[in-house]
């Protein structure tokens, strides 16, 4: 392992915080409250937004929810295809004790851990926030590498350069996918399709919000479980 990555991560997991902060940040890691339904909503304020730019607003919208499936998906082949990289938690090579006791921390141990697919989804999503509002999209940016990112790292769930190469490449992505050029392609016809199929498109919509609020995580469950019995 680098110096970087073993000097932040020696000094996290000698910080120590009472119970019910320690709690709190293996909550705020565990609970989808505090990842998608903390950023998608805002993708909704932005899309139900009336101006003379609204059509530019809901393209953007468009784009940035492709750009978290891609980064989801690009993340889990970068995972697979790339040397496995054991979760600093699971490392005993570092000889660190972290706070970590999550229920979500038994799950990860043939998870590898780079990128950080966390940090790719949720910069990603932030990133087209930013694109549209600049301001709360900034809140958006740090909430993510703060309330997102930081708490992974601390638990021992990643690195720190898992964490930024998964931020740059959700960064990255988003800002591929809305340029005028390639956006055009895709979300002109998509926000056409969806103006005279309401009904139908407003379905669509909340069920792929509810995917990526959850990381398609019961979808990849199923998926996961019917390949082991193929």
């Amino acid at each position: 392992m680098n110096s970087f990555d073993s000097t932040i991560e020696t000094y996290l997991s000698s910080i120590r915080f009472g119970h019910f902060t320690t709690q709190s940040i293996q909550a705020i890691a565990d609970l989808y409250s505090f990842k998608g339904l903390v950023l998608i909503p805002v993708l909704w304020w932005i899309w139900f937004q009336r101006d003379e730019r609204a059509a530019w607003r809901r393209e953007i919208v468009l784009a940035t929810l492709l750009s978290g499936v891609v980064a989801l998906f690009v993340g889990r082949l970068l995972a697979h295809w790339l040397p496995f990289r054991v979760r600093p938690i699971y490392n005993p090579e570092l000889h660190l004790q972290f706070a970590s006791g999550s229920t979500k921390a038994a799950q990860l141990s043939d998870w590898s851990s780079f990128p950080s697919d966390h940090a790719m989804l949720w910069m990603a999503i932030a990133t087209g926030i930013f694109l549209v509002w600049r301001g709360i999209g900034v809140l958006a940016l740090l909430y993510t590498a703060l309330f997102i990112c930081l708490p992974r790292a601390y638990l021992g769930f990643h690195y720190p350069t898992d964490l930024l190469v998964g931020a740059a490449l959700g960064i990255g992505i988003t800002l591929i996918l809305t340029r005028d050029a390639i956006r055009k392609r895709y979300a002109t016809p998509v926000l056409r399709w969806m103006e005279r199929y309401r009904g139908p498109s407003a379905i669509l919509a909340f069920l792929l919000c509810l995917q990526l609020v959850t990381q398609f995580e019961e979808l990849r469950a199923l998926a996961s479980g019917v390949f082991k019995h193929l």
